[in-house]
């Protein structure tokens, strides 16, 4: 099937011939006439898929101009990146319609994004804390939403935006379209759905746990941090066709030593993000690797969710994850658009259960490859990789305390008198024979 195939109008195909789209992908072409239909909608897809035009086409088919400038369509998303990313897409599609889009996300100054508000939007795509702000300040008014689509659901509520998401829902018109995007589908999701969806249509396509056919998988057994660094700087200068590598590491705190630890042979071509770095350094160092400039950049997963890059030669899980579908969201970063890609994990010895998790969740084998020979294998290891000494708590039992006895040597003769203190009234009845009256008590 080609796009000319479904029910769109010229402004969009002329902008998808443009971009280069000729045929739709299986998600986009599963539902794209659902979601025509007006009827809720929850996509199953994972990373790669090409769900975020999946639910844009429609969308945007079916939008007609206003001109109050309040938004018809609004899009949640997880993190600031994918705000960004979003709102190209949009803009690219929309390159020959009169749609105005904007982006609205935290840790930016507000007045800036209350003024592109107040000067009309069509299409609001948002982060859910940042869209309750202008929202419960009364410059965005959403009661003009007509179908509201929400990304990433399942990292959204990993994130604990739920409570955001319900307050967003409830400011919304209760007529309206849901359209729901997850690459899994926890009992927390499911939970989702049946409060806020209408009995909706589910649509899957390459669910999580099947591995991308495009994608080889290699892991190669390593000891330790610094015998890994040394094995991904040997990659590096020996394989020039990893031309764009994004490298993953579990903890922020991993992602800047191995930054430091690259950045004297690879500087000026290496980049690092995290949720730790300033905004306006996340856009730069994921610019500068989309567009060439970073042969390498460096991420946690946190953010991975919401990159969006074009042309991923390799990806590199430093780190083997611990939760089986993140590793499926990493590797789906490269070999998109059926483009061929590459994905190499690092096994130490503690990772093992960690693999076996995830083959299970693919029903797939990763391939194990020898490690190259001229390999340096460090044996300098990180405190945390310190083998840890167990010690033996042995608890020491007190004595019993014993009955005292008498003295060892009799007192002094000093020592021994008694008190024999005799009280005032005791010893005036002794002296005068008689007991002393109180005061001013008249004799009888």
């Amino acid at each position: 099937m080609t796009f000319d195939q479904l029910n769109l109008n010229s402004a969009l195909l002329n902008a998808l011939d443009d971009l280069g789209y000729k045929h739709p992908t299986t998600i986009q072409e599963k539902s794209f006439s659902v979601m025509m239909s007006g009827k809720d909608v929850v996509g199953i897809a994972q990373t790669g898929t090409g769900k975020t035009l999946a639910y844009l086409l429609p969308c945007l088919r079916q939008w007609k101009f206003a001109k109050d400038g309040l938004p018809q369509i609004l899009i949640l998303v997880p993190t600031r990146e994918l705000v960004v990313q979003v709102e190209e897409e949009v803009k690219k599609l929309t390159r020959y319609m009169e749609v105005r889009v904007g982006g609205v996300y935290g840790g930016t100054k507000i007045d800036t994004q209350k003024e592109l508000v107040n000067n009309g939007l069509d299409v609001l795509v948002a982060t859910p804390g940042r869209l309750l702000d202008l929202a419960l300040t009364g410059v965005l008014k959403l009661r003009n939403v007509k179908r509201l689509i929400i990304d990433e659901v399942d990292e959204m509520l990993n994130l604990g935006f739920r409570p955001q998401l319900t307050r967003v829902i409830d400011l919304l018109p209760v007529k309206r379209q849901n359209l729901m995007f997850s690459a899994t589908i926890t009992e927390e999701v499911e939970e989702f759905i049946k409060d806020y969806f209408d009995d909706p249509i589910k649509i899957e396509a390459a669910p999580t746990g099947t591995p991308l056919e495009n994608i080889t998988q290699i892991g190669y057994r390593v000891p330790n941090f610094n015998t890994k660094v040394n094995l991904l700087q040997l990659f590096l200068a020996e394989e020039p066709e990893m031309k764009k590598v994004l490298v993953f590491t579990s903890t922020k705190a991993l992602a800047d030593l191995l930054f430091d630890k690259l950045e004297k042979n690879f500087a000026g071509k290496l980049g690092v993000i995290h949720s730790n770095k300033e905004q306006n350094h996340r856009f730069h160092s994921v610019h500068q690797f989309e567009n060439g400039t970073y042969r390498i950049l460096i991420a946690t997963d946190i953010v991975a969710r919401g990159l969006d890059i074009s042309s991923v030669t390799h990806v590199i899980n430093f780190d083997t994850p611990k939760v089986p579908e993140n590793y499926i969201h990493r590797i789906g970063r490269t070999g998109r658009a059926d483009k061929k890609g590459e994905a190499r994990t690092f096994i130490t010895e503690h990772d093992f259960e960690n693999v076996e998790r995830i083959e299970e969740l693919m029903k797939f084998s990763i391939e194990l490859a020898l490690l190259p020979e001229h390999l340096v294998i460090s044996e300098v290891l990180l405190d945390e990789e310190q083998p840890k000494v167990k010690m033996r708590n042995v608890l020491v039992k007190t004595p019993k305390k014993e009955e005292s006895g008498p003295a060892f040597h009799e007192k002094k003769d000093k020592n021994k008198k008694v008190n024999n203190k005799i009280r005032r009234g005791e010893a005036h009845k002794l002296k005068y024979g008689k007991p002393k009256s109180a005061r001013g008590q008249k004799k009888r």
